[in-house]
């Protein structure tokens, strides 16, 4: 399957209210001054799952915010594809430090849709199999690396081969191990501090020179200059491949006049981090997935011989692997990377019927929809066969939308698909997984998620 496949119909929301909207109810549990920040940073996947008991919208409290909390697949849905709600809130504040307010991530209206018409043509499906013998390459690197049996730290690996393939696929860059280890090393100190600022908003004490605001700060800058000598170390070499990079730097503006340098640092920035970020997420979830539940890697080499006939996996075999390919999705249905999404009432609105003031902050948790037990049977439990076309079909729409929706959709999910595939195939066919001694797949919360420590040992199979 894939994951644009669940269907069946959709709430409206206006913006013009009718009168006689209820106002949703307030969730328990809120302290002075903090609100439910201090429960959100304590334990905030379960915070966010419980919401559902309250009603399909909830009002929290964020510090002396209210914020206004959507629980049911339906109405996220409705809330990604209405103009009445802008990419904003706390979760986009607290990136704007990271992501800049001039890149796609974090733009709206028409800088936004002109920013998409600048990168999308490198994300088109028609543009992907050009990528496919960098993903090819970088995969089947993995298994020769690992092929000592040597215990694999997840965390650096999986951002390694993320960066590298982002960076010589779109950047067309020599950007590999130092400036990969630079970014993982930075990324991990960076998202904590975000999402720390994202649910206790103490404002001038993450300015004092105490040691984590320190250390922030300084991973913070290390990104910035990484993406700083990225781009110097192409205008230097005069080269103009045709990438991604090519074209942000011949863009143009809305008055056909180059964009300006900080557009092109934000871009730059949302093409390496985030991205990264995600599906090195994603592959450490693969990776400890394959270790806990080995019958499914069993499945994935089997498949792949029988589609490949025993040669390499490659590019052209990605979309003949069903099951790999649901064992991926299951993955990211049960530990998604992005958990947690904010938008902005830009008008007064309505949605399922609730009152949503202009200017409000709604926050919605993918981690929470996709375990919802309304949505889904055995809602806890790995299994990749629920993605078979004959059960698909039972989903709510929306109870699955990883890369999200509308005019918000992730430009490169086709693009993060492939390379994932490509990866767990070609792990999956070469070595079985077993966690080691000291390892941790306990849940790292950030602005994304990802396991604490995992090591696994691949065992040549």
């Amino acid at each position: 399957m894939t994951v644009e496949s669940v269907d069946p119909g959709t709430p409206r929301t206006t913006g013009s209210p009718a009168a006689g909207l209820r106002e949703p109810p307030v969730a328990g549990g809120g302290v002075p001054l903090l609100g439910h920040g201090w429960r959100m940073a304590r334990d905030p996947l379960a915070f966010m799952a419980q919401l559902r008991d309250h009603g399909d919208v909830v009002r929290i409290r964020i510090g002396p915010k209210t914020v206004y909390a959507v629980t049911t697949p339906a109405l996220t849905g409705a809330l990604a594809l209405s103009p009445d709600y802008h990419i904003a809130g706390p979760l986009w504040e607290s990136l704007e430090g990271l992501l800049g307010k001039e890149g796609v991530a974090t733009a709206n209206g028409p800088l936004h849709r002109r920013q998409r018409r600048t990168i999308q043509p490198a994300f088109k499906l028609d543009a992907i199999p050009a990528y496919g013998p960098i993903m090819e390459e970088e995969a089947h690197a993995l298994t020769e690396r690992w092929a000592s049996g040597r215990t694999v730290d997840c965390t650096s690996e999986s951002f390694r081969v993320a960066v590298r393939v982002a960076a010589r696929c779109l950047l067309r860059g020599q950007y590999m191990d130092e400036r990969a280890e630079r970014l993982c090393v930075s990324l991990a100190t960076v998202f904590r501090g975000m999402y720390r600022r994202m649910v206790v908003p103490l404002g001038p004490l993450y300015r004092l020179p105490l040691p984590a605001n320190r250390e922030f700060n300084s991973a913070l800058a290390d990104l910035h200059l990484l993406v700083d000598e990225i781009v110097a170390e192409r205008r230097a070499s005069g080269r103009r491949p045709d990438d991604l990079l090519t074209a942000l730097l011949e863009a143009k503006d809305d008055n056909g006049d180059p964009i300006g340098e900080q557009e092109i640092h934000d871009q730059v920035v949302a093409i390496l981090t985030p991205g990264s970020e995600t599906i090195a997420s994603t592959i450490m979830w693969l990776l400890q997935a394959l270790a806990a539940h080995p019958e499914q890697g069993d499945r994935i080499r089997d498949e792949v011989r029988a589609v490949t006939g025993g040669r390499p996996v490659a590019f052209e075999d990605v979309r003949k692997l069903t099951h790999t390919n649901n064992v991926i999705v299951e993955a990211m249905r049960l530990r998604p990377a992005v958990w947690v999404l904010t938008r902005r009432a830009v008008v007064d609105t309505e949605l399922g019927g609730y009152r949503i003031p202009a200017g409000s902050d709604i926050i919605y948790s993918p981690y929470a929809i996709q375990r919802d037990p309304k949505s889904y049977a055995r809602h806890l439990e790995f299994d990749p066969d629920r993605w078979l076309p004959e059960r698909v079909t039972e989903l709510p729409k929306y109870a699955m939308r990883p890369f999200s929706v509308g005019n918000r959709k992730c430009p490169s999910d086709h693009f993060s698909m492939a390379q994932l595939t490509l990866i767990t195939a070609a792990l999956a066919t070469a070595f079985r997984f077993e966690q080691v001694a000291g390892s941790k797949d306990a849940v790292r919360v950030g602005i994304t998620l990802r396991p604490d420590d995992l090591r696994v040992r691949p065992i040549p199979r």
